[in-house]
């Protein structure tokens, strides 16, 4: 099972990622290191990771998560400026005293020394620290070399200034970073603080965690669910918002589901506890968002990789710079040491790693609070680039909700027959077009007179009654034990009966289209996608007329799940490599095709922990019209993901041209780093918004 933990301190997102492989190479099948949630996801030895990581990054302090005080980052800030105050006032004094006052001796230097390690300490202990265990291109050795050489060719105003900028700039983008984390952590932030337990004739106010499966509890209006249950007495009208995204109350009442993160607006409810916290839908929730960067993009791959050969060779490029000239061509040495130095603080990589994990976890909590859950950047990205988008027919495109209308007879079978016998045949099943079969019966169903019962997948069902052989399903399911029968096709959903072997006649079942199923199709062509297709396993006449009301480009019927399997492949063959195939289903009986599709999207499947596990993305709701949704809020990631790579890159290249030329100083090179990164974290979260 995998565990948690906490890491305070962790300011740095290349520090996570060296974590995360150092963990890896220490034979950690699982560890993830998510930046953006200062945590760490391991599955084995807890003990041994704790030490791995304190290896890596000795000044992380590691902790439980249930012990974690949320208020430990604030504080943490808050001291940082307890340093930076101090400094700054120093420095301030220094440069009036040496450059207002002329004076140049070992009292000024001594303010600009206190100055530079009340706000350096900290770096200078990291460079040393993880020096020594091997990790030399960090942003702590970069800017202590730096400056420490600008204190060598005795230019230590600039010295203390580039740190003291430095640090400024870390404690604006720790702000910034934190803030980014509280509004992704504020979307999500949908845990009852309590819950009202009912013992006896009292009612007790305990934590959520502490419920049990069968507890009895109270909801009051205005207050969140805790935990999933059925209710049990009264009726109100609850919020869904925080799961679905829709603003419309929902009326729920004795008898029914109510889901953890819902709020009550109106009557008092009494609700059986069906599942405990951390099995209730909010917490699946939770869990899933949080660690979707487990799942990683190809652009955030590329720019780790890509960051740990780009600082080495811009560490190596300033060492050519300082050396060469100088002993070459008997150029001064200061001047291209200080070209060198330059070009060791423009080389911190931290914009880029810093901006582009926290874009992805942006866009995967902005399509959380949309109620579209998505597992994993990786699949954010694949959404992006969707241009072939297939759905399923029942329950995807249509309501799934069916009615009989009509029972046609043969061989002499009456209609109560034909209904009595189906219905007792489709006892077993969930399917909605077994739930409209019983429903039309309208009578108990006495499950012993089912003796036996086969489900033959793709055709239907075979029971045995009382001694009475019932076969209910589509056609093929005729032609496979070859029924003689005068009707195959139907205009509508049917489901044909074989009584003893004998043709009885068929059930015609209607269903409806969503209402904003027609918006779902317009949406996704709005944006570009080529082909829009249904693949159902209806058969053809039904499927043809949905089709034509929706607009569709083509449709597939009267297919098998592996079928559907093979209509995906075949579309693979057809698309360009960079193109992307998404497939929406109901996440339980599209299990493989969901699988095989670039990405599988389960359709209205909350509290269905079937579709959780299965899809790559989950619509909470049963709209269609979310996934055009979805597809704008990824690219809109990917688009702010790769302003942020070319923004700070170009930054950087010029900043690299200009300390070659010597037409960039410390002080530029600095400002410009600190200044990407923030820009790059802002740009990131207003995915968010």
């Amino acid at each position: 099972m995998p565990k948690k933990l906490k890491l305070e301190g962790l300011d740095c997102a290349s520090c996570a990622y060296e974590i995360e492989e150092a963990l890896k190479k220490e034979g950690f099948e699982f560890a993830l290191v998510n930046f953006p949630t200062k945590e760490v996801v391991i599955e084995g030895d807890i003990e041994k990771a704790k030490e791995i990581i304190k290896r890596v990054e000795p000044g992380v302090k590691i902790i439980e998560k249930d012990e974690h005080d949320r208020n430990h980052d604030h504080d943490d800030l808050k001291k940082m400026l307890y340093f930076i105050i101090p400094s700054l006032l120093l420095f301030i004094i220094g440069i009036l005293l040496r450059y207002y006052y002329e004076m140049d001796n070992a009292f000024v230097f001594g303010i600009f020394t206190m100055s530079y390690l009340l706000v350096g300490w900290k770096v200078l202990r990291n460079a040393v620290v993880n020096s020594v265990r091997g990790n030399v291109f960090d942003e702590n050795f970069l800017i202590t070399i730096a400056t420490l050489g600008a204190f060598a060719i005795r230019e230590y105003p600039e010295a203390v200034g580039v740190m003291l900028f430095y640090v400024v700039g870390e404690f604006f983008q720790d702000l910034a970073v934190n803030r980014s984390r509280r509004s992704i952590k504020s979307l999500l932030a949908l845990k009852a603080e309590y819950a009202s337990l009912k013992v006896g004739e009292k009612i007790v106010k305990v934590k959520p965690e502490e419920l049990k499966v069968g507890d009895i509890i109270v909801i009051k209006p205005g207050e969140r669910v805790p935990v999933d249950g059925i209710i049990i007495e009264g009726s109100s009208n609850v919020d869904t918002s925080a799961l679905t995204g829709e603003s419309v109350p929902r009326t729920v009442k004795e008898g029914e589901e109510i889901l953890s993160g819902m709020v009550n607006l109106s009557g008092l409810l009494t609700v059986k506890v069906t599942k405990e916290l951390k099995e209730s839908t909010i917490s699946r929730i939770l869990e899933l968002v949080e660690n979707a960067s487990a799942r990683k993009a190809k652009t955030e791959k590329l720019i780790t990789r890509f960051a740990r050969y780009y600082t080495p060779a811009v560490v190596g490029l300033a060492a050519l710079i300082a050396l060469i000239p100088p002993l070459a061509f008997g150029e001064p040495f200061s001047d291209w040491l200080y070209r060198a130095l330059v070009l060791l603080v423009i080389s911190c990589p931290c914009a880029l790693v810093l901006s582009i994990p926290l874009g992805y976890f942006g866009g995967i909590g902005k399509s959380a609070r949309e109620g579209i859950l998505v597992k994993g950047s990786n699949f954010l990205d694949a959404l992006s680039k969707a241009t072939i988008v297939a759905f399923d027919k029942t329950g995807t495109l249509t309501k799934g909700v069916f009615k009989v209308t009509k029972i046609e007879t043969r061989n002499g079978f009456t209609e109560e027959e034909i209904i009595k016998f189906a219905a007792l045949a489709e006892a077993h099943s969930n399917h909605p077009i077994a739930k409209a079969i019983k429903e039309a019966y309208g009578k108990e169903i006495n499950e012993a007179e089912i003796k036996e019962h086969e489900n033959i997948a793709g055709h239907g069902v075979k029971a045995r009654i009382d001694g009475v052989e019932v076969m209910v399903g589509n056609d093929r399911l005729l032609h496979r034990f070859n029924i003689e029968h005068d009707t195959c096709r139907v205009k509508g959903t049917v489901a044909h009966v074989v009584i003893n072997g004998k043709y009885a006649g068929y059930i015609i079942i209607s269903d409806e289209i969503k209402e904003d199923a027609p918006i779902a199709v317009r949406d996704l062509k709005r944006l570009g996608v080529k082909r829009v297709i249904m693949v159902t396993g209806d058969n053809r006449e039904v499927a043809a007329e949905i089709a034509k009301q929706l607009g569709l480009d083509s449709f597939y019927a009267e297919l098998l799940p592996e079928d559907k399997v093979k209509i995906i492949e075949e579309l693979e063959k057809e698309k360009a490599p960079n193109d992307k195939i998404v497939f929406v289903g109901d996440g339980i009986n599209d299990a493989p095709v969901l699988a095989r599709a670039d990405v599988g999207v389960a359709m209205g499947a909350l509290g269905s922990d079937a579709a959780i596990e299965t899809a790559d993305v989950v619509i909470m709701d049963d709209k269609p019209s979310k996934l055009p949704r979805g597809i704008r809020i990824a690219r809109k990631t990917r688009r702010i993901v790769w302003q942020n790579i070319i923004f700070a890159l170009g930054v950087k290249l010029v900043f690299i041209g200009l300390g070659i030329l010597g037409e960039a100083t410390m002080w530029e090179a600095v400002f410009a780093d600190v200044g990407v990164a923030l820009i790059a974290v802002f740009n990131a979260m207003r995915i968010l918004r």
